[in-house]
């Protein structure tokens, strides 16, 4: 990724630079303000912009560059090792790996095929456990919330939910919590790193899922869900397991499918399609992800 080019600084101080480049690498830690001052001056010298100075003097690496480039065109991503996050969250930690180009190319579907059509939430299912729909459901609404959208990830997994761990959520309560009526929309977790990103966990456990999750409250939730953010994605039970995802599917309307190559099988996912169409929901695509 090229750094833009920006007009030479005069050398007068790291002050002048707060909303620039150097700001943004004075805030991080990554120069000092003395070190700010020899890169003023090599970027006056030689005509070049205030971050390959940086570079050329040892005092930033090229990730460093792309981080700060980021905060500038406010599209947050982590280093490694940075918060607690999953590894798994390459949208987070490798934004600009060719799996995360192809993250963003699904996004570009589902806003011109789904969200630009009126529609607010969309639930990510997949067939057979362990087929990646939760990882995937969480990297895609890492994408959603770079694009600037107001993005609500819900667990609505109440079997196996795997959000809390994903994003390193501390809080107890959850979607199930909300349902039976014992939270309110304070569970809710913003996702500090990702200002335009929250999660709704799964909550306790219930011995009922199926029968919550098809409670006419649910659909009063999503209402209220999609009313307050511009893009809402349902992490849901596998399809094989019980009606608990189709369940949510028929107040998303919309299913998007997700497949493990050289392990779901073509006939199961035909017969989850058929299933899912009759109950008048749209399959709106289908991924497959690697094993």
């Amino acid at each position: 990724m090229n750094a833009p080019t920006y007009p030479n600084s005069p050398p007068v101080g790291p002050a002048q630079t707060d909303s620039s480049i150097g700001g943004l690498l004075l805030e991080s830690g990554k120069i000092t303000p003395e070190n700010a001052e020899r890169v003023l001056r090599m970027q006056k010298e030689l005509g070049i912009r205030f971050g390959e100075a940086a570079q050329r003097l040892g005092l930033i690496t090229e990730t460093d560059l792309q981080q700060v480039l980021a905060r500038q065109f406010e599209y947050p991503y982590l280093q490694a090792g940075e918060g607690k996050f999953s590894p798994k969250l390459v949208a987070a930690y490798q934004p600009f790996s060719e799996q995360v180009e192809q993250l963003r190319a699904v996004r570009s579907q589902l806003m011109l095929r789904w969200f630009a059509r009126g529609h607010r939430s969309l639930t990510i299912m997949e067939v057979d456990a362990d087929d990646g729909a939760s990882t995937f459901a969480a990297n895609l609404a890492v994408v959603f919330s770079q694009l600037g959208e107001q993005t609500l990830l819900v667990d609505a997994n109440l079997r196996t939910p795997h959000q809390r761990e994903n994003f390193d959520l501390q809080g107890r309560q959850g979607l199930s919590d909300v349902l039976a009526g014992r939270a309110d929309l304070s569970a809710v977790t913003k996702v500090p790193s990702f200002v335009d990103l929250s999660v709704l966990p799964a909550g306790t456990l219930p011995p009922n899922p199926q029968e919550l999750l098809s409670r006419a409250q649910f659909g009063i939730l999503n209402t209220q869900l999609e009313a307050n953010h511009a893009v809402v994605l349902y992490d849901v039970a596998p399809f094989s397991v019980g009606a608990d995802a189709l369940a949510v599917a028929v107040h998303t309307r919309g299913v998007l499918l997700v497949a493990r190559r050289h392990q779901t099988s073509l006939d199961d996912i035909a017969d989850a399609a058929e299933k899912l169409t009759q109950a008048g929901v749209q399959v709106v695509g289908s991924v497959l992800v690697d094993a």
